[in-house]
């Protein structure tokens, strides 16, 4: 995360532990993309403990990997892996063509940020925070889209737990951008990792 590389750590274990407990816990195939998401989260904040490292031990290489491991994550596996989570657990009809345009959006976003990361100098600097740099990375047209498609998706949800994780996300996603608007990504999926907890709720009530 943005602090420290213990905290990182920390969270990111915590995370990867519950989110093995929550796909234990789902039912049916087609919740376990969504009980994965804390798992997933987990993954990504451990990624970030070791770009601290890096920071600390001045190595170089892993730096680049580790920067380039997170923005994947961060940029491109999220706007396409929420919709289409969030969209196989939706049964009412107008609501799954409804998901349909969010995975749309999400495979738009995803495809022109990894160009930009593919084709654009990208590096990641350390202070109190951590700051992914790169030009037009968060140029706030293509934000926006990166919002409605991991945010609002959530919102148009018949699942009442997964509609306030989605409702929480967009908030904390503008906090994010208030306080800390350089390190505002890295600040923004923390928050969202913690957030995943409301994952491991709704499918142990689903299961209640």
């Amino acid at each position: 995360m943005c602090f420290s590389a213990t905290a990182s750590f920390v969270v990111g274990g915590s995370l990867i532990v519950m989110g093995a407990v929550t796909i234990k816990r789902a039912g049916q195939r087609r919740e376990l993309a969504f009980a994965a998401i804390p798992l997933l989260f987990g993954i990504q904040q451990l990624i970030e403990g070791l770009l601290w490292l890096s920071f600390q031990y001045d190595a170089a290489q892993l730096k680049t990997l580790t920067t380039y491991l997170f923005t994947m994550f961060s940029h491109v596996i999220w706007p396409i892996y929420v919709p289409f989570a969030v969209g196989l657990l939706e049964t009412v009809p107008w609501r799954c063509k409804v998901m349909w345009f969010f995975r749309f959006i999400g495979v738009v976003v995803a495809i022109q940020l990894l160009l930009l990361i593919m084709l654009k100098p990208l590096t990641a600097v350390a202070d109190h925070h951590i700051v992914y740099v790169s030009p037009k990375l968060y140029d706030w047209p293509m934000m926006l889209l990166y919002i409605t498609a991991t945010c609002l998706v959530s919102i148009f949800s018949s699942h009442k737990l997964i509609r306030t994780f989605g409702i929480l996300a967009l908030l904390l996603f503008a906090l994010a951008y208030w306080f800390y608007t350089a390190a505002f990504f890295s600040v923004w999926c923390f928050f969202a990792a913690i957030l995943s907890l409301i994952i491991y709720f709704h499918v142990n009530r689903a299961q209640s």
